[in-house]
């Protein structure tokens, strides 16, 4: 029987981030992918143009028709947008015991905003609490905790400690916004930093979508009955192979997306 995880995000036309980063990645480490989107953008590798997010009440019957129907091992969330959206969800998957992961897209890539202000005590207060991982980035970590960005690795992991304060399972704070030529993410329980996992910071700009793959790749990872510190080294592993071949891929004119299936077809 096939592991199953299910991605509950925004959609990307663009075909780089969001639902359809999701499912590749799911499916690249041969996991079924199921979905449920909660807003649908107008977006491509140099911007998001428009955005229109789904009714909550449809939001709402997604996750019962998909939670009903299939074996889902395990759910990522990604954007919700507003405040009705993470209710919404929040109330739809009250029931789920399995592990969730929890990404809180705030940015796109292009720098524009996908979770509206009011939305971030929100998803602090109803969804936060609810994760077995929560994988900010250092800008989404002070946002969440109201306080500057993590400099240092000993910042970061005094923000995951914050962090885990609120309810979440376990942090992994993700390194990528920080400066120097190696790219730290820190892998945080209650018991203290349980992973440190370092790669080159690349000299690229085709990095669209890359939090959506990595917590997805998390997702299909604990979907399969992965340990959290395996799931996120396999993840981890499989990013970075994705962000090497991105280059090779030539899509779109501004951040170009990872390449979701370096393993499968060479760009």
């Amino acid at each position: 029987m096939a592991a199953i995880a299910l991605t509950i995000a925004g959609s990307d036309s663009g075909g780089g981030a969001g639902i359809q980063a999701d499912l590749k990645a799911i499916s690249a480490l041969g996991v079924y992918g199921a979905s449920v989107i909660t807003a649908v953008t107008a977006q491509n590798t140099r911007a998001v143009t428009a955005v229109h997010e789904i009714p909550a009440d449809v939001i709402r019957a997604q996750i019962h028709a998909v939670l009903e129907d299939l074996d889902v091992q395990s759910i990522k969330i990604g954007m919700l947008a507003t405040p009705d959206i993470i209710e919404a969800v929040a109330d739809a998957i009250a029931g789920f015991d399995r592990p969730i992961v929890l990404d809180p897209v705030m940015v796109a890539k292009s720098g524009d905003a996908l979770l509206a202000e009011a939305a971030v005590g929100s998803l602090r207060e109803r969804l936060l609490p609810r994760a077995t991982l929560l994988t900010p980035n250092l800008p989404e970590a002070a946002r969440l905790l109201a306080v500057p960005g993590a400099a240092t690795l000993d910042d970061m992991a005094d923000q995951a400690q914050a962090l885990l304060a609120l309810g979440a399972g376990a942090v992994l704070m993700k390194g990528g916004h920080g400066r120097g030529t190696v790219c730290h993410d820190l892998l945080v329980t209650q018991a203290g930093v349980l992973a440190e996992l370092t790669a080159p910071r690349r000299a690229t700009k085709n990095t669209h979508g890359t939090g959506c793959t990595l917590s997805s790749a998390i997702a299909a990872g604990l979907a399969k009955g992965l340990p959290l510190k395996g799931a996120v080294q396999e993840a981890h592993t499989y990013l970075q192979g994705a962000i090497v071949a991105a280059d090779g891929l030539k899509v779109g004119q501004g951040h170009g997306p990872v390449h979701h299936f370096h393993r499968v077809w060479p760009a």
